[in-house]
């Protein structure tokens, strides 16, 4: 497997892999506006595929992979590409990319929470808070669909986004495990290929019958860049990072994630932000702070 890298260039890996997270949740408002969503995943991951058929060799100083290994591998992908990607892409298409980025900084307190339920850690007080900043600004995001100026949208695009939540915790948690036996590089690759795997009969039923000649050049251009951004470099930058730097504090740099993704649909998308827009992220960045502050050193 590759070297363990320092902490200053650990921290900037995972700084770019939640900063790209973030950009890809925004933008994909796009690309789901064109593609369906099984089929866009579906291309996201046949793409990435190819790209990364290079990373699929198992280096000689690497060990074999045993029964647990390919179990870690699949849950990784399942969660964390598989089920992160359909339920991120649905919520987004039926929200926005703004409202994306106010859930999704809920992540950091989502990782804690599976840390006490699953690896026994200590849930003190202070995450506790971190959490209830999270569901608070999740209910006011709620709220907001209806003030006005504000665009509706059904509560399911958000229970999704919470759901993708999950699943995005719950592949830090696992992707800690993946690191101590795996490059970087080859984890990227079989996750990718898992996710390929589960989505493909989605795809090719979605995709049977769909006129890809109507898709535009700068549709197809930003297709290739959430594939390689989604599949190849995020995950190869956390996993790069992840061997360097605690479980717990690692979920501090998902606080890249919401302010891009906002920013991406703000800036770029034209998306209205509203008074309650801004308390909802303003308590979810509270819990963040909260969140992380546990996860540092006492």
């Amino acid at each position: 497997m590759s070297a363990v890298i320092g902490r200053p260039q650990a921290y900037l890996c995972l700084a770019a892999s939640m900063a790209l997270v973030g950009s890809y949740v925004g933008l994909s408002k796009w690309l789901v506006a064109v593609f369906p969503v099984f089929l866009l995943a579906g291309l996201r991951f046949a793409l990435a595929a190819v790209a990364m058929v290079g990373w699929m060799r198992r280096p000689a100083e690497e060990p074999a992979l045993d029964a647990r290994d390919h179990l870690v591998l699949f849950l990784g992908s399942f969660f964390g590409n598989f089920l992160f990607s359909i339920c991120m892409l649905f919520g987004v298409q039926a929200t926005s990319a703004l409202a994306a980025g106010v859930v999704m900084a809920g992540i950091p307190a989502a990782v804690a929470l599976l840390s006490w339920a699953f690896l026994g850690e200590r849930l003190n007080a202070r995450i506790v808070a971190a959490i209830a900043c999270a569901g608070l600004g999740v209910a006011l995001l709620a709220f907001s669909r209806h003030a006005p100026g504000a665009e509706e949208a059904p509560w399911w695009g958000y229970a999704l986004l919470l759901a993708a939540v999950g699943c995005e915790a719950a592949y830090v948690v696992v992707g800690k495990r993946l690191t101590a036996k795996l490059s970087a590089k080859r984890i990227s690759a079989l996750i990718n290929l898992w996710g390929l795997a589960l989505v493909a009969p989605l795809a090719l039923w979605q995709g049977w019958g769909f006129e890809f000649s109507g898709v535009g050049q700068s549709t197809w251009t930003l297709l290739l860049f959430y594939a390689l951004a989604a599949s190849m470099g995020t995950v190869w930058l956390w996993m790069r990072g992840m061997p360097a730097v605690p479980a717990q504090q690692a979920g501090l740099f998902t606080v890249l994630l919401p302010i891009s993704a906002a920013g991406v649909g703000i800036v770029l998308l034209g998306e209205q932000a509203t008074a309650l827009h801004g308390l909802a992220l303003g308590l979810a960045l509270a819990g963040i702070y909260l969140a992380t502050r546990t996860a540092s050193p006492q």
